[in-house]
């Protein structure tokens, strides 16, 4: 009876129940029916235990350090940096836009955070400039999902929480599938922009301007230069990496910058707590939820289940990748790696395919879910910021899903594009 715990909770979910709900009343109410209250227990004890985890301390200092970067006006170099080497391409502001998704994502890793901060200045300039607005907020919202793929990221630091993997292979394993989607996204816009004749943002900018652009943004650039050196020399943990970006943050902000004030702190504080107490509650109800996974031995139904249909690894990875793409629709990317890693991971790994490779196929794919019609939580983001209504968001922004999905195959039948970094490094085999 315990195997029904997941259509119940997609009825919880089509009714309007919020997730965090959902995810502890679907296995609550039927452990109950089935008789087991002592294991309701062990159910919401596991909601503490779930977030009780020192890893996962690096998702709050993590939004903590994206918060200040943002109040400190560091979003802004970045952009004038992208514009300074992009700006004059036809298309230029789009351009741009993508490219500020890409080095905005070393600092914050989320995606809801690109798309609030970058569209808030991008969209109405994009506009100005004579962009349908239902174009500057679909570009926004497309760029937005290379945020958790290039690291920091916080669903691979959930992944690797959940699957016991290493913080720093899957952060390096990101490093080319997040650029690769942000370069597939620039092609777009190239063919567009010749098409439709786009505007050219600015003039060439010259070398010396290109120049004070990279020396206006080189502390923000470094940031991601830090976090990565710091663990990969063993200087520091992922979680000692977030909290010395978040010191990082502080002392740029207030003392070298100068943009960030003292009484800006506990605005940037607040924003970062609810945010991070949002992601710890849904990670915490996501580790209980799996409790009855395990309870109603889900994990070996849907292992028999899916060898049943093929014994092929490349088929049974090319039908995963559309049940992640259908899941990333409705589910956001942090409670559904926590709910199908367990299920799917283990059947992956004993058919060969390296677990690193698969964390990253996985959290490609539903990063990419947030960006995709009906329920993806960035479109909504991105029409909160511009004012157009989602559904217009969602048919502007097909062809730039299409060329993240062809991305996302590529990345699941070349291991090397996700694999050879890590490798190069140690920390894959």
């Amino acid at each position: 009876m315990l195997v029904w715990f997941l259509p119940l909770f997609l009825v919880f979910l089509m009714i309007g129940l919020p997730v965090f709900f959902g995810l502890l009343a679907a296995p609550g109410i039927l452990l109950w029916l089935n008789g087991q209250e002592r294991d309701i227990t062990l159910l919401y004890r596991n909601l503490y235990n779930g977030m009780d985890s020192f890893p996962l301390m690096a998702i709050p200092f993590f939004m903590l350090a994206g918060e200040l970067m943002n109040r400190g006006g560091i979003t802004m170099r970045l952009v004038e940096f992208s514009q300074a080497m992009m700006g004059h391409f036809r298309g230029g502001l789009a351009h741009v836009n993508i490219l500020s998704s890409m080095l905005f994502a070393g600092l914050s890793g989320s995606a809801v955070a690109d798309t609030s901060a970058l569209g808030s200045m991008l969209i109405p300039a994009m506009e100005k400039q004579g962009y349908k607005r239902r174009f500057a907020a679909a570009i926004t919202a497309a760029s937005s999902v290379i945020g958790p793929i290039i690291p920091p990221s916080g669903i691979m630091i959930i992944y690797a929480y959940v699957m016991g993997e290493s913080v720093a292979a899957l952060f390096l394993a990101g490093i080319v599938p997040g650029i690769l989607v942000g370069v597939g996204l620039m092609l777009v816009v190239k063919f567009q922009a010749d098409k439709y004749d786009f505007p050219i943002a600015t003039k060439k900018h010259s070398w010396g301007e290109r120049g004070q652009a990279s020396l206006k943004a080189f502390f923000p650039l470094m940031t991601p230069v830090i976090i990565l050196g710091g663990i990969l020399a063993g200087v520091f943990t992922p979680t000692e990496a977030a909290a010395v970006a978040v010191a990082y943050a502080l002392i740029i902000g207030l003392f070298v910058m100068r943009t960030l004030r003292l009484s800006d702190l506990p605005d940037v504080l607040n924003r970062a707590g609810i945010t991070s107490a949002v992601v710890l509650l849904l990670v915490g109800a996501a580790m209980a939820f799996k409790t009855v996974v395990s309870l109603s031995h889900a994990p070996e139904t849907m292992a028999e289940f899916v060898l049943s249909l093929t014994s092929n690894p490349l088929i049974l990875l090319f039908l995963i990748n559309l049940l992640l793409f259908v899941v990333g629709m409705f589910l956001d990317a942090g409670p559904a790696i926590i709910i199908l890693g367990p299920i799917l991971g283990p059947i992956f790994v004993s058919l060969g395919v390296d677990p690193i490779h698969f964390a990253i196929i996985m959290s490609v794919n539903l990063t990419v879910g947030l960006a995709t019609p009906p329920m993806g939580l960035v479109l909504f983001v991105a029409s909160s910021v511009s004012g157009e209504r989602v559904e217009t968001i969602s048919k502007a922004i097909l062809p730039f899903l299409a060329v993240e999905i062809l991305v996302i195959f590529l990345i699941t039948y070349i291991p090397a594009i996700s694999m050879t970094i890590p490798r190069l490094t140690g920390f894959a085999n």
